[in-house]
């Protein structure tokens, strides 16, 4: 009798399992799809960056001008990288969030030659009519602490679909290749770590920066030099 009772409330218990995981599944695929929808659209407007820069680009290799742009890199946040950014400035863990709130999911980053370049090209972007800038931080004219030097401005770009339009904000980075480069090993000492570092490894960090942009500032004035000569 009560292997019966048992097996009775096995099968109307199953019925309503397997709707809540069809239910579960479904919300999944639901969000899954939705992000995968996003990101496609934080893509394309990467490519709108990329383009223009691109363009930029070959116009200077036609017309026989020194190029202002060395190389273009770009990269989507993943949404781990998302999602604790969002944690830490406290604020929900949603898709509305997420493009409300961050800057930089998109981001393509403009190596230069020299510092003024960094300039140059950033008000050739901005004078397209497509492009608004939303917001601009000049680490090169004011450096963070640890001596990093860049120029960050965060544009909003249109993006075009089948049936909808979509305004998407991409944080763009110049710097020269010398800012690069400082950027990128300090980056991966400080990543390689989980220990504090010492205040002693970070006044070295500060004056290879501050040696690295003393010398940036020399070969531009090189460069000016050797082109009023010819």
């Amino acid at each position: 009798m009560q292997n019966e009772n048992q097996n009775e409330m096995q099968e109307s218990v199953l019925p309503v399992l397997a709707d809540k995981q069809i239910a579960i599944n479904s919300d999944f695929y639901k969000m899954a799809f939705q992000f995968q929808e996003i990101m496609m659209i934080y893509e394309s407007a990467i490519k709108q960056i990329e383009t223009k820069l691109e363009i930029l680009n070959k116009e200077y290799k036609v017309t026989g001008r020194r190029n202002p742009i060395e190389t273009v890199k770009s990269r989507i946040k993943s949404p781990e990288s998302i999602a604790n950014k969002l944690i830490k400035r406290n604020l929900p863990v949603t898709f509305e969030s997420m493009t409300a709130n961050l800057h930089d999911i998109a981001g393509v980053r403009v190596i230069c030659p020299y510092i003024s370049d960094i300039y140059t090209v950033r008000d050739i972007l901005l004078k397209q009519p497509d492009i608004k800038k939303i917001e601009e931080k000049d680490y090169i004219a004011f450096p963070k602490e640890s001596g990093y030097r860049s120029l960050h401005v965060v544009v909003e770009t249109p993006v075009y679909l089948s049936n909808t339009e979509h305004h998407i904000k991409v944080e763009i980075q110049l710097r020269t290749i010398a800012m690069d480069f400082w950027a990128s090993l300090e980056h991966e000492l400080r990543y390689k770590t989980t220990a504090k570092i010492p205040e002693g490894i970070r006044r070295e960090l500060r004056h290879c920066a501050e040696t690295i942009a003393m010398t940036d500032q020399e070969m531009e004035e090189i460069a000016i030099e050797l082109q009023a000569l010819s």
